[in-house]
């Protein structure tokens, strides 16, 4: 199954990502004036217009390190969430960076087109993004203090181990934070941090 679509000209811009292996595939498509979605039995149709708040981020998780995510608020509608990553296998997810972007880059083109009310927010929220900086360095700071002390303590081999996970760690750790930082954005100036790298310069509209 595509995971976009635009088929012939004048029909609705789709996505399409499974969140789990085993539960109900998320399917998005853009209508010239509402934004609709699709899980399971579930379904609902929400106006641009109606959309209050969204918020772009990165969001890594288990072997998958380049996953983004776009959530998005509205009246009367539960909290929806696209992911550029879907389910493929149990050990499996497949990365669908040219649909995703394609598909959240035109949904900001609607949004504005429709004077939508909408708050853009960028990365981590900042109640947990912070405390988790504060984490982050603590982190590093005493690894880096374990390198130390085991240079002078235990030879070379030891601390060459630690200071490899702290670069492991503060390669991907520090990553995710970078690219997190909250923050707000214009609906036409998407930040490119929180959006894949696509095989395509050109996106749909």
């Amino acid at each position: 199954m595509n995971p976009v679509s635009d088929g012939k000209p004048g029909d609705d811009l789709v996505y399409l990502y499974r969140p789990s292996l085993l539960g109900a595939p998320w399917s998005f498509r853009l209508t010239p004036a509402a934004l609709a979605w699709e899980v399971g039995r579930r379904s609902g149709l929400v106006p641009y217009r109606d959309i209050r708040r969204v918020r772009l981020s990165f969001k890594p998780v288990g072997m998958q390190r380049q996953r983004y995510q776009t959530e998005i608020w509205a009246d009367g509608a539960p909290k929806l969430t696209l992911v550029s990553s879907s389910w493929k296998s149990m050990v499996e997810q497949e990365r669908q960076d040219d649909s995703y972007s394609a598909f959240v880059t035109a949904l900001h083109r609607r949004l504005a087109e429709a004077g939508a009310p909408a708050v853009y927010e960028k990365g981590g929220a900042p109640l947990r993004y912070w405390p988790g900086v504060v984490v982050f360095f603590a982190i590093s700071l005493g690894l880096a203090y374990l390198t130390v002390r085991a240079l002078l303590s235990h030879g070379l081999a030891p601390a060459a181990f630690v200071a490899a996970f702290l670069a492991l760690f503060v390669w991907q750790s520090g990553g995710t934070f970078r690219r997190n930082r909250p923050g707000v954005y214009s609906p036409d100036a998407l930040p490119e941090l929180l959006l894949p790298r696509t095989t395509s310069t050109e996106h749909l509209a």
